[in-house]
């Protein structure tokens, strides 16, 4: 199997799950993954990695999640992988995402902010254009103060979404607005998420069926 490994802390749990059992049950398989920062722990693991430039498809893909709502659309983000994370759930014959209970909300943008991957390249145009749709945020900066970019070169602006946005329709704007490399509404890509609870009891969720 091509396996595709997530980014994050969530996603990290999971990663080092199954290096356990490649280990103990020698599994078979090649992983794809969805950012530098997985990529280094995945060889610190001794799980064999392939590049996504050979990959034409992936089997089956785990990833985080910042929020998920109750129709299993979710926000991603917080690591700053998005357009990476897409390019590999857009691929893969199933994607399954992990959260804690925490992460379930009724509203997406109601507990996290909207990172939004945008080109160096005219930023402030393009953070204007954001501000004319209703969103207001800031430049994602490391904890030095300096500003943050992704492995693919972008900067990323952290926005609040207005509790009266309707989710649809903002992701296919964003999708249209010059300067915006990505964005972390995750609408459709999910085709199951596992909700782990407070007591440890897991939750699966499932698209509505449409």
């Amino acid at each position: 199997m091509i396996v595709g490994l997530g980014t994050g802390r969530t996603a990290n749990r999971a990663i080092r799950a199954l290096a356990a059992r490649v280990r103990d049950e020698k599994l078979d398989i090649d992983c794809v993954c969805s950012s530098l920062a997985t990529e280094v722990l995945a060889k610190e693991l001794n799980l064999p990695t392939v590049s996504f430039n050979d990959i034409e498809s992936i089997d089956y893909t785990f990833d985080g999640a910042d929020e998920v709502d109750h129709k299993v659309r979710m926000m991603k983000g917080h690591h700053g992988a998005i357009t990476r994370q897409r390019l590999v759930a857009a691929v893969s014959k199933r994607c399954v995402c992990l959260a804690t209970e925490d992460k379930l909300v009724e509203h997406l943008g109601s507990k996290a902010l909207l990172a939004i991957t945008v080109i160096p390249f005219g930023v402030a145009s393009t953070r204007n254009r954001l501000r004319e749709m209703g969103l207001s945020g800031v430049l994602r900066r490391t904890l030095d103060g300096e500003l943050f970019v992704t492995d693919g070169g972008g900067v990323i602006l952290d926005m609040r979404i207005p509790d009266s946005a309707d989710i649809e329709k903002l992701a296919l704007a964003l999708d249209h607005v010059p300067g915006v490399v990505d964005h972390g509404l995750f609408l459709s890509e999910a085709d199951e998420v596992i909700i782990e609870c407070k007591k440890g009891e897991l939750r699966r969720l499932v698209p509505p069926e449409t």
